[in-house]
């Protein structure tokens, strides 16, 4: 388990595991298997997570994809807590305590901090990646960073 939110690997850290997970998705373009893999990965890879998975955009809403951690709220509204912000925004949201973020949606009590990644491919909304931490700001720059590359890697790897 790497912990690349406490010293610099952060910079050093995401290129080791964006070759891992190319590798990982080689050969398969299946979009829902590359996503649990994916989740399994970063969930097992990151230390300080509770829970990493995916909400996939179905009828103007966020459904719950793949994912590893605790049982997960199923369905969330665009532009509604940090996954729907994402959605809504296109843009990453990286909140180090949620508690503080207006309209947070509880779905783990024990999540202080989130990072959501928008999943865009070809100008399309595919879903958003959510990572949790039961840390109050787990998440840096460099883990954004990071993670936006890692989204990249499965959008490239697969079909959607």
């Amino acid at each position: 388990m790497i912990d690349l939110s406490q010293t610099a690997a952060g910079l050093d850290g995401y290129p080791l595991l964006t070759a891992q997970l190319e590798a990982l998705l080689s050969g398969e373009r299946d979009f829902i298997a590359n996503a649990a893999q994916f989740s399994a990965f970063v969930y097992h890879e990151l230390e300080g997570l509770n829970w990493a998975g995916f909400y996939l955009v179905k009828d103007d809403e966020l459904v719950l994809g793949p994912f590893q951690g605790k049982v997960a709220c199923v369905r969330i509204a665009f532009g509604r807590g940090v996954c729907g912000a994402a959605a809504a925004s296109r843009q990453t949201q990286r909140v180090e305590d949620v508690h503080a973020f207006a309209g947070h949606i509880a779905c783990d009590s024990a999540s202080n901090s989130e990072l959501v990644v928008p999943l865009l491919k070809e100008g399309r909304l595919i879903g958003v990646l959510d990572l949790d931490s039961p840390r109050v700001g787990r998440f840096s720059e460099a883990d954004q960073r990071g993670i936006e590359a890692l989204a990249e890697v499965l959008l490239r790897a697969s079909d959607c």
